[in-house]
């Protein structure tokens, strides 16, 4: 059953930064299962990262704001009919992007190799790094990937809910760390970068601990029961995130009222 959940936390995330470096890392960091799609938000979302997710092996899946805006990106010679033009927006491979192909295949080996941090070098690609030749290149794929996706998701209905069940999944552990967290976090316990690191680090190291004792409970369910009766299209729907069975605070409550004649009874026999 763990194959069928696509719940990736694998490190904390600071606010003032884009996720899709973070959300690539994680797939990366797992190797338990062979991810075919990762699901992230518009926050979750570049075009390089789209392209280096799809030369991983998989598929970076973004839910976008501001839908109606977003344009298919085509070449110039490509023609479309009358009524979608205003929907395209022509781009040309440059000198840079054609010299950053080689570049680009390196820096991703290097990334499946383990010799980088997805989070560091899909920063290092930001805005910021436009008109370097790995950065044009990884755009301009990215770019064509986004069309292909934003085709996929606008006519495919079956494609569209799941992309948005994955990510509904991943935003269901926001609800489990809410039920974990506990006080408050005063000013001086968050001054700097380390303490806010710390303190998001502990909370995510309960969230997984949560996750895995879901996964390994709902798993002896499975196979005790047998595979035939949880069918993998309705496995796929459940994500161990539950939270309800589990005492987050330690708090034990006994119904005395429900004793309170026995044990004076037994007080006035002794």
């Amino acid at each position: 059953m763990s194959d069928r959940w696509a719940v990736i936390y694998d490190q904390p995330v600071l606010l003032n930064e884009r996720q899709a470096g973070v959300a690539i890392e994680g797939a990366l960091k797992q190797n338990i299962i062979a991810i075919q799609r990762l699901a992230v938000d518009t926050h979750g979302f570049t075009h390089f990262a789209m392209a280096a997710a799809k030369l991983l092996g998989f598929d970076l899946a973004p839910r976008l704001a501001d839908l109606a805006s977003r344009k298919l990106f085509l070449p110039h010679d490509v023609s479309v009919p009358a009524s979608l033009e205003p929907m395209v927006e022509r781009v040309g491979v440059s000198r840079a992007a054609r010299e950053g192909w080689d570049g680009l295949l390196h820096l991703i080996l290097s990334l499946k190799n383990g010799h980088g941090s997805a989070a560091t070098i899909i920063a290092r690609h930001g805005s910021a790094a436009k008109g370097m030749p790995v950065y044009e290149a990884g755009t301009l794929l990215g770019k064509v990937l986004r069309s292909l996706f934003l085709l996929d998701y606008l006519v495919k209905p079956v494609f569209r809910r799941e992309v948005h069940r994955v990510l509904g999944q991943g935003e269901s552990v926001h609800q489990l760390q809410r039920a974990i967290f506990a006080g408050r976090i005063e000013a001086k316990h968050a001054r700097n970068l380390r303490e806010v690191a710390a303190t998001s680090g502990a909370l995510t190291l309960l969230t997984n601990i949560v996750m895995a004792w879901n996964t390994a409970a709902m798993q002896k369910v499975v196979d005790r029961e047998g595979a035939d009766r949880f069918p993998a299209e309705h496995l796929g729907h459940i994500a161990p995130v539950a939270f309800r069975h589990i005492n987050m605070h330690g708090k034990l409550h006994f119904p005395i009222e429900h004793y309170a004649g026995v044990a004076v009874a037994g007080r006035r026999q002794a």
